[in-house]
């Protein structure tokens, strides 16, 4: 190939290379992407708890129970740490229990960790002072959506409920809260109750000033 058609061609390269990111940059199109491996775009799965005809198991699962009378490693078996409940299992715990606060290396460790797991997971809903107003109410509110907007932490209903329900409400969920007792151990859960205790007492002072 003569020295004038290898630069032919490699000019050719670099416009077609070009033209292409100018085409990447800033345009939106409705077209149908091209994927060259299609399975890994589109992968077929199965849903926690879910049945279908094309299941994996004889029974319609798609995922195996828990082995009958075994208890993981991570699992805490306390019920009062576990689940917020009494010993007997007849009401809340009323406040965060001793041994979860020298679990957690005291008080100011305890709400410092809860400090830093709130502002994860809590104040995009709840917002970093608890009132409610984090950027998930505000896209609800311009949405439409205000059924879906978090409530205030400074509730009386919430400033006079158990810990221990409290605790609860953080494992398991509620209304449009999803549950994140499978994103945060169990200390972890603990420390944004001691936490949101910390920014209910705050406000509280603040307004017996006003």
């Amino acid at each position: 190939m003569s020295a004038m058609m290898k630069s032919f061609a490699v000019s050719a390269v670099a416009l077609a290379a070009v033209s292409g990111m100018a085409g990447c940059r800033g345009q939106t199109t409705k077209d149908t992407p091209i994927v060259g491996i299609r399975n890994m775009y589109d992968q077929p799965k199965f849903d926690i708890q879910e049945e279908q005809e094309d299941h994996l198991f004889e029974d319609g699962r798609t995922m195996r129970p828990i082995v009958a009378d075994t208890v993981s490693r991570e699992r805490e078996v306390d019920i009062r740490y576990a689940e917020g409940r009494t010993e007997d299992n007849s009401g809340w715990v009323l406040t965060i229990p001793d041994a979860m606060v020298k679990r957690s290396g005291g008080w100011d460790k305890m709400v410092q960790r809860g400090q830093d797991r709130y502002n994860i997971f809590c104040a995009p809903c709840h917002d970093q002072s608890g009132s409610g107003n984090g950027l998930v109410k505000k896209r609800a509110v311009l949405s439409g959506a205000t059924a879906f907007a978090p409530v205030s932490l400074h509730q009386d209903r919430l400033r006079h409920m158990p810990d221990g329900q409290l605790f609860a409400t953080i494992t398991n969920g509620k209304n449009n809260m999803p549950p994140y007792g499978w994103q945060m151990v169990v200390e972890d859960r603990w420390a944004i109750v001691s936490y949101v205790r910390a920014l209910q007492l705050s406000q509280a002072k603040t307004e017996s000033n006003l």
